[in-house]
């Protein structure tokens, strides 16, 4: 008889599509930001007209169910909290700092229409807010003014907190010693589905509903990796799923379940073994250079009157993958090296005192 496959099978080693995943997901949200950026508010894409969520939405919970997974994994494997929190720090912060310099700097020099004595002030604060994530600003002044969706400058930065928060909780799971105590693990789960329930009924407060909202397919992620050892992989049952999820459509429960099936079926092809698939690995880690670059070059575009979704993205797609890649090459990867040496330097034994 045929062994079954389950995720614990395949999550030790490198050969997956997680890579591929988080771009075409980047790309996703690329594509559905091109409606609303060209057309304005009411630049509703073709999915979101059918499905009731956009495929920027999606592309968002896919990113968190891939991030609930892999983080949990990191934690668990940590040599130390330090190390641990210091990985996260140099994944997130050092790419982040150069859009918001470049965006500043661009938007002062090219863009702006406000003075300088207004808009270089108000730029320091734009910086360092959103380089601390939890106060974000959105809008430079004089950028993007006439613009058919408006001054937000790059609207995707948002999601970027909850990311963070999510994180928190990861490293408060594990303190609390959760991942060793699965069945404590499952009744937190049951909390956090409770306050789920709650804030899709009734509204708690918007971050929490935000954050309720990113956080079912983050912690499902962070599940399938605690069960890894018992959760098949099977094609069959991501496809019945789907199909199953649909039946929901336009219902309160239609959120809550495919954001777990899609989170299901993103590790079924994640851990798909398909050599087509798996070249992929042998470029970057492009997928958040992506997205972090991807809304205010669509903005650019937007703001010299294209306002034709499909031309923004031909525009906007190439020039922010050649963003992406320098980010990665110059930036983000150099900055994830840097803080594994610091690491290795920092907890390395002292050899002078032996």
């Amino acid at each position: 008889m045929k062994k079954l496959t389950v995720i614990a099978d395949r999550s030790d080693g490198r050969d997956n599509n997680f890579n591929l995943l988080r771009i075409l997901a980047a790309a996703g949200v690329l594509f559905s930001h091109s409606f609303v950026l060209s057309l304005g508010t009411e630049g509703y894409e073709p999915l979101s007209q059918w499905l009731g969520k956009s495929l920027g939405s999606i592309s968002v919970l896919v990113f968190f169910a891939i991030s609930g997974f892999f983080i949990t994994r990191s934690f668990d494997r940590r040599k130390t909290l330090v190390r641990f929190i210091q990985a996260r720090i140099f994944r997130i912060f050092p790419g982040l700092a150069i859009i918001l310099l470049l965006t500043v700097l661009i938007g002062g020099l090219v863009l702006t229409t406000a003075p300088d004595a207004v808009y270089w002030p108000a730029s320091v604060g734009y910086f360092f807010h959103n380089l601390g994530l939890f106060s974000m600003q959105y809008e430079l002044p004089g950028v993007f003014d006439t613009n058919p969706y408006g001054p937000p400058v790059n609207g995707s930065l948002w999601t970027l907190s909850y990311e963070v928060l999510c994180y928190f909780g990861v490293v408060l799971c594990g303190l609390l010693g959760l991942f060793k105590r699965r069945g404590v693990f499952a009744i937190g789960m049951a909390v956090f589905l409770l306050v789920y329930a709650v804030s899709v009924m009734r509204g708690i407060h918007p971050r929490i509903d935000s954050l309720m909202q990113l956080g079912l397919p983050f912690i499902t992620g962070m599940a399938f990796y605690l069960w890894r050892e018992h959760i098949r992989l099977s094609l069959s049952l991501a496809i019945a799923l789907v199909l199953v999820a649909l039946l929901f459509r336009g219902t309160q429960f239609f959120d809550p379940i495919i954001a777990v099936t899609l989170s299901y079926t993103i590790f079924v092809i994640g851990y798909a073994q398909s050599p087509f698939m798996l070249a992929y690995n042998k470029l970057g880690d492009y997928s958040y250079g992506l997205y972090i670059y991807a809304f205010p070059i669509q903005q650019i575009v937007a703001s010299n009157g294209i306002t034709t979704p499909a031309i923004n993205i031909m525009l906007a797609l190439p020039a922010s993958l050649a963003c992406a890649v320098l980010s990665w090459h110059l930036v983000e990867a150099p900055a994830m090296a840097f803080g594994r040496n610091l690491g290795r330097r920092r907890f390395a034994p002292n050899k002078s005192s032996y």
